[in-house]
């Protein structure tokens, strides 16, 4: 799918794609200046799709067709993207783009084809009160609620696959993905009554590069505390964090801090919060006090380079079998516990440029392990559905070459990528310690989510 917006001097057109296997997609248009021409939109998803450039197979965020610039994020599987004639900032495109897609899916509860197709006019009018003749209004579900009227048409959640790989979870364990909600800020539930709700993420995105012995050489953390709420009243909410957590090693009322447990303080380097955040005794028992407005926001973000342990050790081993082959051995260790799994694991590996022919051989028994050989980019490939914790995973691949190799394999290989989700599990042990909700209901004691996730943002093992 494809959101494009724009306008003159920023942005000028607006529409949505999604490629389900048709010629063209599903779109949905809209144009506040209308100097980039009406094919924009084909002409974006035929470069995106059939992009070969630069020996890469996905295209770029940002690239030029014919004196047009084209910016585009994903999320959840759906390309929103803008499009300009003049020079602008390209990191103030993508966030717009982002900011777009929250408040899109607060008002729809989900993305995907069929809610857009039953709610294109409410996007419409979301539309034309963010951006005015290609100039950015707000971006706050909160502040739109005044001017936008038109009530979503909510899906049916139930029968929706979810958004996530991991938003996929064990019933029994009552564990419920927050930034996988399929509810709407603004549609109440039938009878004119919202359930009392409250959903916390922990999401961090780590960055992690061994070296060809297994050390690690560089390691960082991007965190982020999202929230949404469906409380009534707009009741003031307490959230409590470690009490061990510094935060800088500056001086003034939040940094510098230092536990009395000495090393086994969680220190992050930097912080923001939410505007709506106070923090009065934040320096006090490090709680957060606020009042949280309409929609999904991040609470606070933070970064930390203190060493952490990584979720996976990476091993790799490639021999010579000959003139015109070679072995590689690619291992996986999951250094996390044996409750927990990690989902949608992907390893990716570059060969030398003169390989023709990859066979694969995965370890007896394998379930929800694919293999394959990117022949036009010389790439390998190894999928992985899940993963339990305390588990290893061997894969064997025995290339053939078309010439034979007048240098070193193995520098002329790698290095290895990997991706990942791993639902209910953090590496920097920044912790919610509890939720307080000030004025509760009179009805009904409301439910609090609180779920950690850690994703692989640049995984990398050199060989």
């Amino acid at each position: 799918m494809l959101l494009l917006i724009a306008d003159g001097n920023c942005f000028h057109n607006c529409k949505a794609l999604l490629p389900h296997g048709r010629t063209f997609p599903f779109a949905i248009f809209y144009s506040d200046r209308g100097d980039v021409q009406n094919g924009s939109a084909e002409i974006f998803f035929r470069k995106v799709k059939f992009w070969k450039e630069d020996g890469q197979e996905d295209a770029p965020p940002v690239f030029n067709v014919d004196g047009v610039n084209y910016f585009h994020v994903k999320v959840v599987g759906l390309l929103f993207v803008a499009t300009t004639r003049v020079n602008m900032s390209p990191s103030f495109a993508l966030e717009l783009l982002q900011r777009i897609a929250r408040v899109i899916k607060d008002y729809l509860g989900v993305l995907n084809e069929d809610t857009l197709r039953k709610n294109f006019v409410l996007v419409y009018e979301l539309l034309d009160e963010v951006i005015d003749f290609g100039y950015v209004q707000t971006t706050s579900t909160e502040l739109l609620k005044s001017y936008v009227f038109n009530e979503p048409i909510v899906v049916d959640a139930p029968r929706l696959p979810p958004l996530e790989p991991a938003a996929i979870f064990s019933a029994r364990a009552k564990r419920m993905p927050g930034i996988a909600v399929t509810k709407s800020v603004i549609a109440t539930e039938p009878g004119g009554r919202n359930r009392e709700e409250i959903f916390v993420d922990v999401i961090e995105k780590i960055s992690i590069t061994f070296s060809s012995s297994g050390y690690i050489l560089t390691s960082e953390i991007d965190g982020t505390i999202q929230m949404k709420s469906y409380l009534t009243g707009n009741p003031e909410i307490r959230l409590a964090l470690n009490d061990d957590l510094a935060i800088g090693r500056g001086q003034g009322p939040i940094y510098g801090y230092r536990s009395s447990s000495g090393s086994g303080a969680v220190i992050l380097d930097d912080c923001n919060f939410h505007e709506s955040v106070r923090l009065d005794s934040f320096d006090v028992d490090r709680t957060l006090s606020l009042i949280p407005p309409d929609g999904e926001f991040p609470v606070m973000n933070y970064r930390m380079t203190q060493e952490f342990r990584p979720p996976f050790r990476i091993n790799v081993l490639i021999e010579e079998a000959g003139p015109l082959k070679a072995e590689v051995i690619l291992k996986i260790y999951a250094e996390f516990g044996s409750s927990v799994t990690a989902n949608t694991v992907k390893v990716q590996m570059p060969l030398p440029k003169y390989t023709t022919r990859v066979n694969f051989e995965l370890n007896p028994g394998a379930v929800g392990e694919t293999t394959d050989f990117k022949e036009a980019n010389k790439k390998l490939e190894w999928s992985l559905k899940k993963i339990v914790g305390a588990s290893e995973h061997t894969l064997r691949a025995k290339l053939t070459f078309s010439q034979e190799s007048h240098g070193n394999i193995t520098k002329e290989s790698g290095p290895v990528s990997m991706t990942f989700t791993i639902p209910m599990y953090n590496v920097s042990r920044l912790q919610v310690k509890y939720l307080q909700i000030s004025k509760k209901s009179r009805v009904s004691e409301p439910y609090r989510w609180v779920r950690y996730v850690t994703q692989a943002n640049s995984y990398v093992a050199r060989i």
